[in-house]
């Protein structure tokens, strides 16, 4: 473990370059907010924390307890101070300027989702409101930007794989950069930081320029999956409840990876999402995709979904195994569609605003043990209400694996008791047991299971 010892005083960059007085003083404000410090330090602390080998948030968190950071006022805006920061973000003792642009990014996200919050700007309490506050904080990250191409592929998948599995992810990557289509990920390492880093190499052989690499976290999560520095755009959304929905409306199509609860979680919230009615007729393109030696993971995924949200599930992904071009052709064929629809239905191309998500999936869902035991994991008539159910579930999952709240409720109590109906119940446990089985859980080994299932 290697820190920077001395304060290190360092410049905005790409965020929050040019302020008013008045501006940073809500800066210094907000940051001095004892809640939101925290939240600042520790999500800064991860992106310096960059190209870390563990999903550990505890330890990772005690390893640099004695970090700090602090906002610097001067004349003309703002320098943040860092002591004790990671080694590794440094090059003789200055910081990497990609890591010095997602620190500011931090800072700015942080700072402005508590302002609209204090101020009663937000209206989350109806799914418009929801909706339109996800499309502020995006338009604040300048996510949303004119003019707009329907260009940005959105690649889910786990940081918990192998090198197989990560190196296909970098050749599709390859070929989405090769036709010109950018990468959006949950900014992590991975399945995450595959697609970037073969996209760069796509982009630099057609010789694009301005190529975007879209990084989308949340404090809850950002701390075990340090942003990578490919990472040209990042945005810290306020849950993970709001992370998945930009997700979904920044999309032009969507290509998953192999992965573990977190990516099945994001699955089940678009699949939710998708056999809504009102959606029915609004295309966009999901591709599940890995190498060879990852077919049985995905027909794991694929029967779980067939046995409990029912065939009709199915139809809305597709599933490529071993060809990365095929997946980027299909990819690129399916966006022209989604610009058609758009171009004739007079429909942005920057935010997928006729997208309908229920207030079920948008309220956030924070894994306790009763939470996690009251949930309905039921047949029910409607498909849609199982999804969201068991996308709470998988979250929380996530939770108790590496979310330090999480982490501390199961040390605490034991793990987390899931009960249900009991073919679904017999499929949940099929389906975690291969993760287990297949290392996706953590990178940590031996995984200890964070949960208990019965009937």
């Amino acid at each position: 473990m290697h820190k920077i010892t001395e304060t290190v005083e360092v410049m905005p960059e790409g965020s929050l370059e040019v302020l008013s007085q008045k501006e940073v003083d809500a800066l210094r404000s907000a940051s001095e907010d004892g809640g939101q410090h925290e939240v600042l330090r520790r999500c800064a602390l991860a992106v310096l924390n960059v190209d870390s080998r563990s999903d550990d948030t505890r330890a990772i968190l005690r390893r640099y307890a004695d970090f700090e950071i602090r906002i610097v006022q001067q004349d003309r805006g703002v320098k943040l101070a860092v002591k004790n920061a990671p080694a590794q973000a440094f090059v003789d003792g200055r910081m990497i300027r990609g890591i010095r642009e997602q620190l500011f990014a931090v800072l700015r996200d942080v700072v402005y989702v508590h302002g609209q919050l204090a101020g009663g700007h937000f209206d989350l309490d109806s799914s418009d409101g929801v909706t339109d506050a996800v499309f502020q904080i995006l338009r604040n990250a300048r996510i949303i930007r004119l003019p707009a191409e329907p260009k940005l592929v959105v690649c889910w998948g786990g940081h918990a794989i192998d090198r197989g599995e990560y190196d296909y992810t970098k050749e599709v990557g390859y070929q989405l950069g090769l036709r010109g289509l950018d990468v959006c990920t949950g900014c992590g390492s991975g399945a995450m930081k595959g697609p970037m880093k073969g996209a760069t190499i796509g982009h630099a052989k057609q010789r694009i320029r301005g190529g975007r690499y879209v990084g989308i976290s949340e404090p809850g999560i950002i701390a075990a999956e340090s942003p990578n520095p490919i990472v040209n755009e990042l945005v810290i959304m306020p849950d993970m409840e709001k992370r998945l929905e930009a997700f979904v409306r920044v999309a032009h199509a969507i290509v998953v990876f192999p992965g573990g609860v977190g990516t099945a979680e994001e699955l089940l919230f678009l699949l939710g999402i998708l056999m809504q009615p009102e959606n029915a007729d609004i295309p966009l393109p999901l591709l599940l995709t890995g190498p060879p030696e990852s077919a049985d993971y995905f027909r794991s995924i694929d029967r779980f979904v067939g046995e409990t949200l029912g065939e009709a599930a199915r139809r809305f992904y597709r599933i490529e195994i071993g060809d990365p071009v095929r997946v980027a052709r299909l990819v690129d064929a399916g966006i022209r569609e989604v610009a058609a629809y758009r171009h004739g239905q007079n429909d942005a191309y920057y935010f997928n605003w006729r997208l309908r998500i229920d207030s079920d999936f948008q309220r956030p869902f924070v894994a306790t043990h009763e939470a996690m035991a009251g949930l309905q994991l039921q047949r029910t008539a409607d498909p849609h209400e199982l999804a969201v159910q068991l996308r709470r579930a998988f979250s929380g999952l996530v939770a108790g694996n590496v979310k330090e709240y999480g982490i501390r409720a199961i040390e605490a109590r034991g793990p987390f008791q899931l009960h249900g109906d009991p073919q679904i119940v017999a499929e949940l446990d099929r389906l975690l047991a291969g993760f287990v089985e297949q290392g996706r859980m953590r990178l940590a080994t031996p995984y200890e299971p964070c949960y208990r299932l019965s009937a």
